[in-house]
């Protein structure tokens, strides 16, 4: 039989790899002739057995198209190219057309010959495999593209080697490496080792010649100014348990200072992987920001010289803020899940056409995602968002608006619908022609059943918002369940938001936010704004051209106390917080918002009494709105609140700010400060 011989074929190559590798050791004067007596008798079975262990190898090589898809007339240099292998990776992710040119160097004569072999057997007319030494080696043209894939650990003179390829690389070329590592004794915490670690793969590896230490990538960031950097480990083939550490690294000339928005987007994220606090799922809680920005904007007036500070959440108002022009938009939350999905919306619009944006986060379902993952967003992810969407990946499968907290709660309203054959009422409730016909559809069901009371009613009210349902399906904490309790119960406050919300706010056209909640997607006329196509065209060049938008993952006064802002979005962060925390950051507050500069929130309270903490750091506060009447969309909230930072002017007294408290505006111009 044809297959277990295969099978039998295969795994003779993998025994005489490992032979090699921990039988045969390394001998020779020269580094020629070490390659030599470790690859040769491995060469030709040396491409099956480095598939399954070169982790690096190939999402680097992917990382590297990805930046240089759409142009033509390239040039790659594969130093260490060994078996050609790469050669034929990389043709998953590009047209091997676009290269004039393609040199394989390796000082190895046995990988070498196997490597022409498969050029000829591939009839690459453009690939040229040269046997020299990447310390020496000079291409005809400069290179667009050089890669040393798990080369450079084998290389003794790596400072030669890298210095040559710098020479070698064109004023807008790439550098892309990938290979096994161990961190420095102090290093940054993405790649950092023990010392156990330290000591154990360098011991392990350097029985075959792999030098593992952390020189050869500082001097990499001597030479290079870094745009990518992935750190993860990889199995073992045939050894159990243990998994070796390696890293992909993309770096660009330091003198390069011209504006390629395809190969070198501006950068948001930091890199560092931040660790999810305890009480945290393992995922995001808010797949969608629950803020209303129509009404933020009224307050706000963001203009050109605006720098923001805004908790990241679903992400969606951090894009509306870039968009409406803030000069820079940071971003920030301590769940790592929120800043991770921000990440994906951000890359996602810079790199893909409308219509794959439009799939992942208007329908919330793509057929193509990982693919799309590979080729496009990936190579421009941050560390630890490029490891969480590859986990997560499936997310996008079945709808991404069923994941993550809130997805826990549309996914029991759709169950329910289900159970109870309501789908065609839901379908009808959020696509009443009128906001009249809308209330008619309410009010002759939920809305009039809610009202009852009765105790079916009751009961199943219990169950949704028992604290640990409104915990981790919406993300209500603790302290914002003690301040709805102190002037109400929690029944009466979700009847108040829900048929205020049927009465005043039309699902068709208008309420994106309860439409994902009871169809888990938005609809093209209904949706954030990110999602409409002038939007999304316009924020896909402000994106990539500028730091408009920074994305940290960290507390929020850490970050508040970074820089100088002139406005700052509290949402109902305050709501989270302990009276020694509320201290601290109004005292930050104080200290880092500019005079005139504005601060808004929301609060589970119609009148929180930090407000009045606020009020002391040196703020002018206003409560705009109240949940005594219909506030928002959103309409979750008992409170929506301004604070003016003393020193600079009012609200424009033209501008509308609320249509049902105009009074709230007057006292605002007259800098009132009773609350």
């Amino acid at each position: 039989m044809v297959w277990p011989m295969e099978k039998v074929k295969g795994w003779k190559q993998d025994a005489d790899c490992l032979a090699a590798m921990w039988l045969r050791g390394v001998r020779g004067k020269s580094h020629k002739e070490r390659l030599e007596f470790f690859y040769g008798p491995q060469a030709h079975a040396y491409d099956r057995f480095r598939a399954s262990f070169l982790h690096g190898r190939m999402p680097m090589l992917a990382s590297c198209a990805a930046r240089l898809r759409g142009s033509t007339g390239l040039t790659w240099v594969d130093m260490g190219g060994g078996t050609a292998e790469n050669i034929d990776m990389m043709s998953q992710f590009i047209d091997l057309e676009s290269f004039d040119k393609i040199y394989v160097v390796d000082i190895c004569s046995a990988l070498c010959e196997v490597a022409r072999q498969k050029v000829i057997s591939q009839g690459w007319h453009n690939v040229e495999v040269v046997e020299g030494d990447a310390c020496t080696f000079t291409p005809a043209t400069p290179a667009t593209l050089i890669t040393f894939s798990y080369s450079l650990t084998m290389i003794p003179n790596f400072m030669s080697a890298i210095d040559n390829a710098v020479s070698n690389l064109a004023e807008d070329g790439i550098m892309g490496v990938a290979d096994f590592f161990t961190s420095a004794k102090y290093d940054l915490p993405n790649r950092q080792h023990s010392y156990i670690q330290r000591w154990f793969w360098r011991s392990v590896f350097d029985v075959d010649g792999i030098d593992l230490g952390p020189e050869r990538r500082l001097y990499l960031e001597h030479k290079l100014e870094p745009v990518y950097e992935y750190n993860a480990r990889g199995k073992i083939p045939y050894v159990p348990v243990l998994q070796a550490p390696y890293y992909q690294w993309i770096g660009r000339r330091r003198d390069y200072t011209k504006q390629n928005l395809a190969r070198f987007p501006a950068r948001a994220s930091d890199e560092f992987e931040a660790k999810r606090p305890p009480a945290f799922p393992p995922t995001f809680l808010y797949s969608l920001s629950w803020e209303d920005p129509r009404e933020d904007d009224k307050v706000l007036d963001i203009n050109g010289d605006d720098t923001v500070l805004t908790l990241t959440s679903g992400g969606c108002n951090a894009l509306d803020l870039v968009y409406q022009g803030a000069h820079q938009v940071v971003a920030v939350d301590i769940n790592p899940a929120q800043s991770y999905l921000l990440e994906l919306k951000r890359v996602a619009i810079v790199r893909l056409p409308f219509q794959d944006v439009w799939q992942m986060f208007g329908e919330g379902v793509h057929p193509k995602f990982p693919l799309l993952f590979q080729r496009e967003i990936a190579p421009f992810l941050s560390q630890g968002a490029s490891k969480f969407w590859s986990r997560k990946r499936r997310y996008f499968k079945n709808g991404l608006y069923y994941h993550g907290g809130m997805g826990r709660l549309i996914r029991a309203v759709r169950a329910l619908a289900k159970i109870t054959r309501q789908q065609h009422w839901i379908e009808s409730l959020v696509n009443a022609p009128t906001l009249e016909h809308q209330k008619e559809l309410w009010f002759a069901t939920v809305g009039k059943w809610l009202l009852q009371a009765n105790i079916v009613t009751r009961l199943s009210a219990f169950l949704v918002t028992n604290p640990v349902v409104l915990w981790f399906c919406a993300g209500v904490c603790k302290g914002q369940l003690n301040l709805i309790r102190k002037e109400d119960n929690i029944y009466n406050y979700v009847v108040r938001c829900l048929n205020s919300t049927a009465e005043y706010s039309h699902l068709r056209d208008s309420n994106y936010f309860y439409r994902c909640c009871l169809t888990g997607k938005f609809s093209k006329h209904c949706c954030p704004r990110f999602l409409e196509e002038e939007v999304f065209n316009r924020l896909k060049v402000d994106l990539a051209s500028e730091e408009r938008l920074l994305i940290r993952t960290t507390a929020f006064v850490e970050e508040l106390r970074k820089r100088m802002y002139t406005k700052v979005i509290l949402m109902d962060h305050v709501d989270w917080l302990e009276q020694d925390d509320i201290d601290v950051l109004c005292a930050a507050l104080k200290d880092q918002v500019k005079p005139g500069g504005r601060v808004i929130w929301r609060s589970a309270s119609r009148r929180p009494k930090y407000a009045k903490c606020i009020e002391k750091a040196g703020f002018n506060v206003v409560r705009i709105t109240s949940s005594e009447t219909y506030m928002d969309r959103v309409n979750m909230y008992a409170s929506f609140y301004v604070g003016i930072r003393h020193g600079g002017r009012s609200l424009d007294p033209t501008k509308k700010v609320s249509e049902v408290n105009l009074e709230a505006l007057d006292s605002l111009l007259q800098a009132t400060t009773a609350i």
